[in-house]
């Protein structure tokens, strides 16, 4: 099933240089890994899926304070064994929001992605340091829902204006994969 990902990605076009090494590196990552990839055990890296919630006119989007990186950020989590990398996104973004409807506004991956995840603690076990290649995808979500907090993991849910999303990041290193995601929805 990793060869479904991985068809995926290499038909993905990328925007700019950087997410043109970080497909290739998600490529070798596939190649070098296979089946398993797609679970926390492999301590090269895991895959993860991201969402950017956007609402109808595309001005604001749903971000989570997100616990463990002391920012607010993307909504999005480990496939944790799960192949359909569009599913878990919509997942997450119900589960990490409290949204009910998601509507998927594109079954293309909208955004590739590496992020370097430094060792840490979770649930009382030492978590060593570790790659997430990460797919992103487009949902849009009506800016009326109701948002909720996801306690164990995020201290915040909530809209924010497009111009205010890179005030709002404290992660250096996420700034720029969100300006790019923003530049994306901005050219359509």
């Amino acid at each position: 099933m990793s060869q479904y990902l991985r068809k995926k990605i290499e038909d993905f076009v990328p925007f700019d240089d950087v997410e043109a090494g970080a497909k290739k590196a998600f490529l070798q990552f596939i190649d070098a890994c296979g089946e398993d990839i797609w679970h926390r055990d492999n301590l090269v890296g895991h895959v993860t899926s991201s969402c950017w919630v956007v609402n109808k006119d595309r001005t604001k989007v749903i971000m989570a304070y997100h616990n463990l990186y002391d920012s607010w950020a993307w909504l999005g989590g480990h496939a944790d064994g799960d192949k359909d990398t569009l599913y878990v996104s919509k997942k997450e973004a119900m589960e990490e929001s409290g949204v009910k409807d998601v509507k998927v506004l594109s079954e293309d991956i909208m955004d590739i992605s590496i992020q370097g995840v430094d060792g840490h603690f979770k649930k009382g076990k030492e978590v060593p340091t570790h790659l997430h290649f990460n797919v992103t995808y487009l949902l849009e979500v009506d800016e009326n829902s109701e948002l909720f907090v996801k306690e164990d993991e995020n201290s915040g849910v909530k809209w924010i204006k497009n111009g205010d999303v890179i005030d709002s990041v404290s992660e250096e290193v996420m700034k720029k994969v969100y300006e790019r995601l923003m530049d994306k929805v901005e050219l359509g």
